[in-house]
């Protein structure tokens, strides 16, 4: 028990951490984006360059966790991490743009690697409640970026700002390697690192039904999640005319929803509702918050922005511990591994491809709101398939 809850412990830090300073840079952007005289609408570019890494890491992990073992893998990606952000507290953009592509390369392999942590040491009975902890790390990293980040901009600037955030990844490594001898005991020596697995896990989820339903779900729910990390904060601070403080507090409000959910919306599946009626409620959710966007303004009253953020966060940001079981489920027999790799590349590539969708309604004139609107219709079109007949194909 005491194994269990210390890499319980150590992998939501990492993930947190990490989590973290993928969801700086957007909160960054209403101070930093005029002086790199770029707009702040550009925060979605620097999310779509960190995800589009982190499709290749995830891809790629495999060897190196056999190889490194799960805990110097996290290690290491901390240390892409760290870099990532001394990058972009460089100023230069170029530098930005690599910085963020580090962010991805640390950011990809790290759920590969925790649940491999924890797939070694919990016990059947308690699997889905230690997985749904474990994937509270993204939120949790979203709400100390939205909670931490503006004060520490008040105070040390932005780039500071991004230089403490390194600092603390750093730190981070240090104080997980005492875990790492236990941990990595079993890994492998003469794993071959870096093999990118990418036909073979993507054939079998094309091939069958329930698993391509899945992925393409997951790659239209996780794209509205980033861009509701990606876009909130600039979108209030411009559009209701918000404090980047004030704003990043609707962040973290957001993402305490979505820590709720990921636990709570896994407690309903597993007892109240079936998880396909439970993800198909949870994107007709984030949709109807997705809708709503345009109509926010600076005459909304405050606790009415607070009460959206929260519940567009416990449903765009809340409903992945619920479809990871469902991928597990209906994964073909000692396949599970590669259905939930390719699952989490189809995930990425919808964190990639979204945020830019609103990239480009805002370049075209139409703002943020109606951004949200395309993103929120096409959430909306696979949340339909949920609720249609089990043999029904795609």
């Amino acid at each position: 028990m005491n194994a269990l809850l210390v890499s319980i412990v150590a992998t939501l830090a990492i993930q947190a951490l990490a989590s973290m300073a993928v969801f700086a840079p957007p909160v960054f952007a209403p101070v930093a984006a005029p002086e790199l005289g770029i707009e702040a609408a550009w925060a979605g570019v620097s999310t779509s360059l960190i995800y589009l890494a982190a499709i290749l890491s995830a891809l790629a992990s495999g060897g190196f966790i056999a190889r490194l073992g799960p805990i110097r893998t996290s290690q290491v990606c901390l240390v892409f991490s760290a870099v990532g952000m001394a990058a972009m507290a460089s100023g230069f953009l170029p530098l930005v743009a690599l910085g963020a592509l580090l962010l991805g390369i640390g950011y990809g392999g790290l759920t590969p690697a925790s649940s491999v942590v924890l797939n070694e040491r919990t016990p059947p009975n308690w699997r889905a409640l230690v997985f749904s902890i474990k994937q509270t790390g993204v939120p949790i990293g979203g709400a100390l970026a939205g909670v931490l980040v503006p004060p520490m901009m008040v105070s040390i600037g932005w780039r500071g700002a991004a230089l403490a955030i390194g600092a603390g990844c750093l730190v981070l490594v240090a104080l997980v390697q005492p875990v790492r001898a236990d941990t990595d005991r079993e890994r492998n020596r003469n794993a071959r690192l870096g093999r990118i697995r990418l036909r073979e896990p993507m054939r079998l989820v094309w091939s069958v039904r329930e698993l391509r339903e899945m992925a393409l779900a997951s790659f239209t729910y996780s794209g509205m999640q980033m861009c509701l990390g990606s876009y909130l904060v600039v979108c209030l601070h411009e559009v209701a005319d918000a404090s980047v403080s004030a704003a990043g507090a609707a962040l973290s409000t957001a993402m305490a929803g979505a820590v709720v959910g990921r636990i709570g919306w896994g407690i309903v599946a597993d007892r109240f509702v079936a998880p396909r009626t439970m993800l198909g409620l949870l994107g007709v959710g984030m949709s109807v918050a997705a809708f709503a966007m345009p109509l926010v303004g600076a005459q909304w009253p405050w606790l009415a922005i607070l009460a959206l953020s929260l519940v567009f966060g416990a449903t765009a940001v809340g409903w992945n511990g619920v479809y990871l079981s469902q991928v597990a489920l209906v994964a073909p027999p000692g396949r599970a591994a590669d259905a939930t790799g390719a699952s989490l590349a189809m995930t990425y590539l919808g964190v990639f491809t979204m945020p830019l969708l609103i990239w480009g309604v805002v370049q075209l004139g139409f703002g943020y709101g109606w951004g949200f609107v395309l993103v929120g219709l096409c959430s909306l079109w696979r949340a339909s398939y949920f609720f249609r007949g089990e043999r029904r194909t795609l």
